[in-house]
């Protein structure tokens, strides 16, 4: 059994999107599912309400919220869309959330494959404008959420393979992608918050990522199969193995699971991390379900909080 204080001290965490104009411009070939950006809103404000309330009785305590475009920036107007919500709404939102026991984090993805909210300001990675409006959005949002204690950067999958369907390629590589990546660092911790990061860099990048990456940034290396992997699996093995790399490290960590694609993945994330994870550095889980905030898609939202809720019981009863 955990002690109270380190009950009350664990991240359990829901990945929600506000925004979700993360993946490729609204003209791109390749239409997948929700993939293609949108002009207006996708979010659904009668689920979103719905969701936290799930949550709350769930026992998750923290909802990082993927902003996007979903806000009227005051510093960068021009990136919200049909529907997007006024930063006074926002701030109402949050502090309805804290009242609900639900800890609010900010999250913007920075990864120049999942950064299609940032308009035409995705077009210009690594410029001094690109710098200047990722500062704002960052001081601005960090201001919103009023100092909050995490910010999760994302800065996930930037590979061509990723932007395959993109009709404007952008991808960062070695010093540059490191550059940038310390410019968001430093930004955030200027600001006194802590950075919080996809961990995904490392399954090609591994003596890099040990070497240059800064141990304040929380990581979140993060898996969605099942953990049995059946031999000559290597991709499988490759993305298990990083949460056992980033712990012989030091490196704190959030592990992260899914019901995208085995719904028993999130459980079987929870009894993996307390087998490989020394209890100092796991800092505590985060469940997504990679849809959209639309009623379409309740269903995958309340299954994926309820498969949150049987992880914590594991974690506090084993």
């Amino acid at each position: 059994m955990q002690t109270e204080s380190k009950k009350n001290d664990m991240i359990w965490g829901y990945l929600l999107h506000l925004g979700y104009n993360m993946w490729r411009e609204k003209d791109a070939v390749c239409t997948g599912e929700y993939t293609n950006a949108s002009d207006k809103l996708r979010c659904d404000k009668e689920l979103w309400d719905e969701l936290l309330e799930q949550m709350a009785a769930a026992g998750i305590n923290t909802v990082v919220i993927d902003l996007g475009e979903g806000v009227k920036y005051e510093s960068h107007p021009e990136i919200a869309v049909e529907g997007s919500w006024s930063v006074d709404f926002l701030k109402d939102e949050l502090a309805k959330m804290r009242k609900m026991g639900l800890n609010p984090i900010p999250k913007l993805n920075f990864s120049a494959t999942h950064d299609e909210w940032l308009g035409e300001y995705s077009r210009c990675v690594s410029s001094q404008k690109y710098y200047e409006v990722c500062r704002n959005l960052i001081n601005e949002v960090i201001d919103i959420f009023d100092k909050p204690d995490l910010f999760h950067i994302g800065m996930d999958e930037e590979t061509f393979q990723h932007q395959r369907f993109h009709n404007y390629v952008v991808i960062r590589k070695g010093d540059y992608w490191w550059k940038d990546l310390y410019f968001f660092i430093d930004t955030i911790e200027k600001k006194d918050v802590r950075p919080w990061m996809w961990s995904d860099y490392i399954w090609g990048h591994e003596d890099e990522f040990i070497k240059k990456m800064p141990k304040s940034v929380l990581q979140s290396n993060w898996f969605y199969g099942s953990f049995f992997v059946e031999e000559g699996n290597e991709a499988y093995k490759k993305y298990i193995n990083a949460y056992i790399t980033l712990e012989e490290n030091g490196f704190d960590q959030v592990p992260t699971g899914s019901n995208w694609s085995y719904a028993a993945n999130f459980p079987d994330t929870v009894e993996f991390a307390m087998k490989n994870i020394a209890p100092e550095r796991l800092k505590g889980f985060l469940q997504t379900s990679w849809k959209p905030t639309l009623k379409e898609k309740r269903y995958r939202h309340l299954e994926a909080i309820d498969l949150a809720r049987q992880g914590k019981e594991i974690y506090y009863n084993r």
